[in-house]
């Protein structure tokens, strides 16, 4: 699975770097090892993901995506982190398992699908029994989600753009809307609609929605799409927690977090349409808890 790193193309950049060989393309990653910034029982995920034992999450380093805004831009943009054998990365899902989480979640792993599905693998033969979560920003190759059929049990992208042009000025995501549209089907059809059972989930998609400031994320246009080509029993989680942190407030159209207006207007259109499935933030201090019950793995902080 390692040599697909040989001529990397897992995200849709096709950068065709030769990652074994120490070479780097668009994300930064390389070399046949995965690299993590830290790892932890977070409870600020949706309420079947962190139930009452959390969510075992696991952020990589590295993106193959540049959000101005990004609020994990130091290790997600500037690589912070460290290097870890696949054997660590196993142990890591395992003690997670072991302090009771609901599953593992990956946040930003595009780049080291073919470590995570080998981790994955030995993770199951040593007793890994929770979902395995792919937390995504919702630019994928079907490739690559063909790998992980039968790996992720949840699915957690978001749909971050309806316009190819603010995908491009705000994340350097060419052909974003597209790609990401396609690819949101792909995971609807490999696993369906959410299973909840005892109040955690154990199966299925749930499509994250981000409000931005002024309507650049389109995300009335996003919810249209979901309606017409998923379907309204669909989960959404309709997210309002945008800060213009990290390169933001070079961009005076998003230097400002959103009114409560607009993030109302996405919420009237998400009702209209007859979504009744997912999570509006009216409240988010119920559920956007996020303790740090972690381990950092990058030295320098």
């Amino acid at each position: 699975m390692r040599e697909l790193l040989s001529s990397c193309q897992l995200c849709p950049r096709r950068c065709r770097v030769n990652r074994l060989q120490g070479e780097t393309g668009f994300c930064g990653a390389t070399g046949s090892e995965p690299k993590i910034y830290s790892y932890q029982v977070h409870w600020g995920e949706e309420p079947p993901l962190t139930g009452t034992g959390g969510s075992g999450t696991i952020f990589f380093s590295h993106c193959h995506g540049r959000c101005v805004y990004c609020q994990n831009y130091h290790f997600s943009c500037l690589g912070q982190g460290k290097t870890v054998a696949i054997m660590e990365l196993v142990d890591i899902m395992l003690q997670l398992q072991g302090r009771g989480v609901h599953n593992i979640n990956l946040v930003t792993p595009t780049h080291f699908v073919p470590q995570i599905i080998e981790a994955a693998g030995i993770a199951r033969d040593k007793g890994l029994t929770i979902p395995i979560v792919y937390n995504t920003n919702g630019y994928e190759l079907p490739e690559t989600l063909e790998l992980l059929k039968g790996i992720v049990d949840i699915y957690l992208p978001d749909m971050r753009y309806s316009s190819d042009a603010a995908a491009l000025k705000y994340s350097m995501m060419p052909g974003y809307v597209s790609i990401n549209r396609q690819a949101v089907k792909i995971m609807h059809n490999q696993t369906g609609d959410l299973v909840i059972k005892d109040g955690a989930a154990t199966r299925g998609l749930i499509i994250r929605l981000l409000v931005l400031p002024n309507r650049v994320a389109g995300v009335a246009d996003s919810l249209r799409f979901i309606k017409e080509e998923i379907g309204t029993d669909v989960y959404l989680s309709l997210m309002e927690q945008y800060y213009p942190v990290f390169q933001a407030n070079q961009y005076p159209e998003i230097a400002r977090q959103i009114t409560i207006e607009e993030y109302q207007e996405v919420r009237d259109i998400m009702i209209e349409y007859g979504f009744t499935r997912g999570w509006c933030q009216d409240k988010p201090e119920l559920w956007a808890r996020d303790r740090f019950l972690g381990v950092n793995l990058d030295p320098q902080i």
